[in-house]
């Protein structure tokens, strides 16, 4: 009996989605999902670029159909379909109000949705943690572990040896370049397509365009994961927290858009990990990190989407009404005076990309102290980045970086003052700004915005314990109520 055609989504493009080799496949490429967002131009090269790809490996296993939309290229098919789950809620219910399209459990995960409630429900109403959730599916799946079911290092958890500040004085870590891709005459023609597409007015994106700088195949995607645990995860762990204005990339793997595209497995990445410490090649805090990264963090976010639902995103518990300035939502780095803000806005307008200590205490925190809408912030997120997506970006920011959602994943809000910027980086040695002043024409926005903050949030935030001392500390400050004003009169002006 003959496979039922499997639809595959553009962020479901690697062999696990098929339920064999040879499973006929069905691909569709819809102008209308750019035309509904400004995504980010090399965002949509990858995606293009990813999906045509596929296309050209299958040949005439796939049907690949270029139309306006998913709904029109269905109307062409005389034959039903299979889909695994969608990645956001809108698809998920697209999919599901259609007629012959068999929906399938999500794959591309290492936990399954009925393993992930049946935990939640386990917790009898106590907080979700990702600790908790990330050493139950470490011990299921054996991953980082030894005979006598103890944690490989003696240690769940090497989060104090990996928040190290980047070496003193070094432009750039010491380590192999990572993995890059020859552009091909796919990636000629999807340039051109975007171009075309631009010039006459359908579509607009944000960013710069410039060479494809991930996956967008497969093998591309095994051989990025090769270079990584050969050469570079050895260095990832300490410093993956640290910053350096002139080496973005430091010691990441740059896997998240393969893995976010389906080109990757979670698992393979994490035994590919597993392996390079047995053989030597990086230490237990560098690979128990890195599993983390994607048996913890990534799992965890993928399963708190679906499990608080769609209302989720709509929270707002800290009352951040103020709209994203312009120069920010445009990625306008050249009218940001403050180093920090100034080189990871300006990696974002030119790459897509940067690893997620700036995303959380660069981005997220500046868009946090000055109050800026959570949906807004959101949305910016998913279409910035080559690796957003609407599963990505919902719990990352809206609870994560933003704290809108009043604690549901945070255990506090990740706001931080530019001593700490000054501590992780070099940002601050050649900047117009003192991290150590909040008050005055060389008062660190950050700084000042940090304690702007916390007096605008004070009665809110006093309900967190762990909020306790910084609100003391807030207490003891003879002149926050100029540094309020200040920071009011700021605006929406770039820093």
């Amino acid at each position: 009996m003959a496979s039922v055609r499997r639809w595959l989504f553009a962020d479901q493009l690697g062999p696990h989605f098929l339920d064999t080799p040879d499973q006929p496949v069905l691909l569709v490429e819809s102008r209308a999902v750019l035309r509904r967002r400004r995504f980010h131009r090399r965002k949509a090269h990858l995606v293009l670029s990813a999906l045509r790809h596929r296309a050209s490996e299958l040949g005439d296993q796939a049907r690949f159909i270029r139309t306006d939309t998913y709904r029109e290229a269905l109307g062409r098919l005389d034959e039903p379909v299979t889909v695994c789950r969608p990645t956001s809620h809108a698809a998920d219910a697209f999919v599901r109000s259609l007629d012959d399209v068999e929906v399938l459990p999500a794959r591309g995960f290492a936990t399954s949705a009925e393993e992930f409630a049946a935990w939640a429900e386990g917790r009898a109403g106590r907080r979700l943690l990702l600790e908790d959730f990330y050493r139950r599916t470490r011990k299921r799946l054996g991953v980082l572990m030894e005979p006598d079911g103890e944690p490989t290092g003696g240690r769940w958890n090497f989060d104090a040896d990996n928040r190290e500040p980047p070496p003193r004085n070094a432009a750039r870590l010491d380590v192999p370049a990572p993995w890059r891709p020859r552009e091909d005459d796919i990636d000629a023609r999807v340039r051109s397509d975007l171009d075309a597409w631009a010039r006459d007015g359908d579509v607009a994106f944000v960013g710069n365009d410039g060479p494809r700088e991930f996956p967008a195949t497969r093998d591309e995607a095994l051989a990025a994961l090769g270079v990584f645990v050969r050469g570079r995860l050895r260095e990832f762990g300490r410093y993956e927290d640290a910053m350096l204005a002139d080496d973005p990339v430091m010691a990441h793997s740059l896997l998240s858009a393969s893995l976010n595209l389906g080109l990757l497995d979670p698992l393979e990445c994490v035994h590919a990990a597993e392996d390079a410490y047995r053989r030597g090649w990086a230490p237990p805090a560098a690979v128990e990190g890195f599993v983390r990264q994607i048996l913890g963090w990534r799992e965890y976010v993928w399963h708190v989407y679906w499990h608080l639902g769609p209302g989720y995103r709509h929270h707002d518990h800290l009352s951040a009404r103020r709209a994203m300035p312009r120069w920010f939502a445009e990625l306008d780095a050249d009218a940001v005076d403050a180093r920090c803000l100034a080189t990871v806005l300006a990696e974002v307008r030119d790459h897509g990309w940067v690893h997620h200590i700036p995303r959380l205490i660069v981005l997220g925190n500046y868009a946090l102290q000055r109050g800026w809408r959570p949906a807004e912030v959101t949305d910016w997120f998913h279409r910035c980045f080559v690796d957003g997506y609407d599963w990505v970006m919902v719990p990352n920011v809206v609870g994560m970086a933003l704290h809108a959602d009043g604690g549901k994943i945070a255990t506090k809000p990740y706001a931080a003052g530019g001593a700490y910027i000054d501590r992780m980086s070099d940002f601050c040695a050649r900047c117009p700004y003192d991290p150590r002043r909040r008050l005055g024409d060389d008062a660190c926005p950050f700084t000042a915005g940090y304690w702007w903050f916390l007096h605008r949030n004070a009665e809110l935030l006093g309900r967190n314990h762990r909020m306790s001392r910084p609100l003391a500390n807030l207490r003891g400050l003879a002149d926050i109520d100029a540094v309020a004003e200040q920071e009011q009169d700021r605006g929406s002006d770039p820093p």
